[in-house]
C-alpha cells in the first residue's frame, strides 16, 4: 500500500466531488487541497441532477426573514432557527458568488432574476438555470473553476474506505481504487459525500448514493443525528428506470395537479391549505397512499402550460419523451422516490463534527438546518453557504503532527443491492414497529461482521434504530401505529457506533439544548 506524503501530507482532504466538495476545495484557496471523487468532476452526484433550482430571497417582495420562516414551518418543529437565519440570510450572497463563478441564472425581460414557486415557500424565490438545468450548470461551472485552481489537486477514481483515527482524531484516510490502495496522512477531512437514496428500490439519487459519508464518520466515532428522516419526492418519472427521473416541484410550482387514470384530482381538499403544494412528506404519503389503492398516479401540466411546457422544463421534456410521453399533451405518470436525507453527521454551523478534525459538507451532514423535512431547494443552498463556512473554519487550522497511521484491513466497496428490497419495505413513507424491528435485527448482524454489505447496513441499521425509537410521526418519518406528532418527541436522537465497535448507541437530546449536547460529544 502506497503511503502519499510528499508535498501532499498534511493537506485537507475533501472527499466528495458533488456541488459541497468542489465549493469547499474553492473556498480554501489558495490553501493546499485534495479533492477525493470516485468518479469523474461532473459525474455521479447528484447535484449535477438538481432541476429546481436555488432558493433564495431575492425577489421585491421577499426577505431572508421569510425564506428562514417557511424552512422552519417545513422543518416541523425540529428545526434549528439559529441555523435558519444564517443560512437564508447569506442566500443572496450565495448567488452573487455562484455568478461570479460563471453560473449564469435566468432572467426575466427586465433583467431581473426569473423566480420559481416550489412546495411550503410562500413567496416565488425559486432561482433557476435553463429552466430546469440548475444543477448541471452549476456543476459545469464549478468543475471548471476547480480545474483553473493550481491549489486543489483533483484525484478521480479513488473511494476513500476508511477514515483513521487515533488519541487526538482523525489521522489519515485510507482510500482505493480500481488497481491500489493508499494512506493519505491528515489531521484534517471534509467529508462533502452526498446522501443515501440509492438505498431503497425507487430513488432520484445516483446509486452509488449510499450514505458512504456516514458510514465513515460513524465508523470513526463520529456522532449521527437526525438518521430516521428521509424525503420522498412525490414526483418521480414512473417509467421503470432506475433510479428514477426527477420530475421537479417546479412543475406543480407552475399549476400542475395529480390526477388519477380516472383523471379525478385526488389531492385536493388535502393537506392544509396548498394541495399538490403542501410539504413533500404530505404529497408523498397521499400519491403512496393512492397508489397502495390500486391507483396510477399521474402529473397533468395540460392546462396550465402546454406548448410552454418544453421551454420552461426541457430536462423533463426530453426525459418524458424518452419514455414515449409527450408532457404537453399527456399526462406524467409519477410516484414518490427517495430524494433527499436531513439526518447524518452531527455538525455545528461551521460543518464540524463531534470528531476532531472531520467536518461534514451537504446533505451527509446535519446541521439542523431542515430539521424534519427539507424546504424544497435549500439543499444546493445549504451547500454553497455551508462550504463556505467549511473553509472559514478550516482556515484557522494547521497541518499538525503527521504520524504514519496504524493501518488497518481495506474493506471492500460497499454493495447496497442486496440490501434495497428490505430497506424499502421497511423504512419507506410508511413504518410500523413490526417493520422497523424486522429491520433492526436483520441490519445489525449485516452491519457488524464485514463484508460488501456491511457499510450500507450500517446506514440502513441508524435509520431504522432511531425510526423505532421515535414513536411519533413527524416530517419524513411516519409511523401508522403512532400516526400524530407528539411534544415529547420535540428532541433530536443522537447515535454512535458503540467503543466495542458490535452495536449502535442511541439517545434522545432536547431540542433546546440539542446543539450544545451534540458540540460537547453527548
Amino acid at each position: 500500500m502506497e503511503t502519499i506524503r510528499s508535498g501532499h501530507a498534511g493537506s485537507v482532504v475533501v472527499i466528495g466531488g458533488g456541488l459541497a466538495g468542489l465549493m469547499t476545495a474553492l473556498r480554501l484557496a489558495p490553501q493546499p487541497v485534495i479533492l477525493l471523487a470516485r468518479t469523474p468532476l461532473g459525474e455521479g452526484a447528484a447535484s449535477a441532477w438538481a432541476q429546481g433550482g436555488i432558493a433564495a430571497a431575492v425577489g421585491s417582495d421577499d426577505a431572508p426573514a421569510l425564506h428562514a420562516a417557511d424552512t422552519l414551518e417545513a422543518a416541523d418543529g425540529l428545526g434549528d432557527a439559529a441555523v435558519a437565519g444564517h443560512v437564508t440570510a447569506a442566500a443572496p450572497d450565495a448567488i452573487a458568488l455562484l455568478e461570479r463563478y460563471g453560473v449564469a441564472f435566468d432572467r426575466d425581460p427586465a433583467g431581473n432574476p426569473a423566480l420559481g414557486l416550489e412546495a411550503a415557500h410562500r413567496r416565488r424565490r425559486i432561482v433557476h438555470v435553463a429552466g430546469d438545468g440548475t444543477g448541471a450548470a452549476i456543476m459545469r461551472a464549478l468543475v471548471a473553476a476547480v480545474a483553473a485552481t493550481p491549489s486543489i489537486t483533483v484525484i478521480e477514481g479513488l473511494e476513500a474506505r476508511r477514515l483513521l483515527v487515533d488519541e487526538r482524531g482523525i489521522a489519515g484516510v485510507l482510500a482505493a481504487g480500481p488497481f491500489n490502495a493508499c494512506l493519505l496522512p491528515t489531521r484534517r477531512v471534509v467529508l462533502a459525500t452526498g446522501g443515501l437514496g440509492g438505498l431503497y428500490r425507487h430513488t432520484t439519487n445516483p446509486l452509488g448514493a449510499v450514505g458512504h459519508g456516514v458510514a465513515l464518520a460513524a465508523r470513526a466515532g463520529a456522532a449521527l443525528v437526525d438518521m430516521e428522516f428521509v424525503q420522498y419526492h412525490p414526483t418521480a418519472l414512473d417509467v421503470g428506470l432506475d433510479p428514477m427521473p426527477l420530475v421537479s416541484e417546479a412543475v406543480r410550482g407552475e399549476g400542475a395537479v395529480l390526477i388519477d387514470e380516472t383523471g379525478a384530482r385526488f389531492m385536493a381538499g388535502q393537506g392544509q391549505r396548498q394541495a399538490e403544494l403542501e410539504p413533500r412528506d404530505v404529497v408523498s404519503r397521499a400519491v403512496a397512499g393512492h397508489i397502495a389503492a390500486g391507483h396510477q398516479t399521474f402529473l397533468d401540466a395540460r392546462a396550465v402550460l402546454r406548448d410552454r411546457f418544453a421551454a420552461r422544463f426541457p430536462l423533463i421534456t426530453a426525459r418524458c419523451r424518452a419514455a414515449g410521453i409527450d408532457p404537453a399533451r399527456q399526462p406524467i405518470p409519477v410516484r414518490p422516490a427517495v430524494h433527499y436525507h436531513m439526518g447524518g453527521i452531527a455538525a455545528d454551523r461551521q460543518g464540524r463534527s463531534t470528531l476532531e478534525g472531520l467536518w461534514a459538507c451537504g446533505e451527509v451532514a446535519a446541521t439542523g438546518l431542515h430539521g424534519a423535512n427539507r424546504l424544497a431547494s435549500n439543499s444546493l443552498l445549504e451547500a454553497v453557504v455551508m462550504a463556505d463556512a467549511v473553509a472559514r473554519s478550516l482556515a484557522g487550522t494547521a497541518a499538525g503532527t503527521l504520524l504514519v497511521p496504524r493501518p488497518v484491513a481495506l474493506p471492500p466497496t460497499g454493495d447496497a443491492g442486496p440490501l434495497r428490497a428490505l430497506v424499502s419495505d421497511t423504512l419507506g413513507v410508511v413504518r410500523d414497529r413490526a417493520g422497523l424491528s424486522a429491520a433492526v435485527t436483520s441490519l445489525e448482524a449485516q452491519a457488524f461482521r464485514g463484508g460488501a454489505t456491511a457499510d450500507p447496513a450500517l446506514v440502513a441499521l441508524l435509520i431504522a434504530t432511531a425510526a423505532l425509537r421515535r414513536e411519533e410521526s413527524r416530517g419524513g418519518h411516519w409511523r401508522s401505529d403512532f400516526p400524530t406528532s407528539s411534544p415529547g418527541w420535540r428532541c433530536r436522537l443522537v447515535q454512535r457506533v458503540a467503543d466495542t465497535g458490535t452495536h449502535l448507541v442511541c439517545r434522545a437530546v432536547p431540542l433546546s439544548d440539542s446543539s450544545h449536547a451534540i458540540a460537547r460529544g453527548a
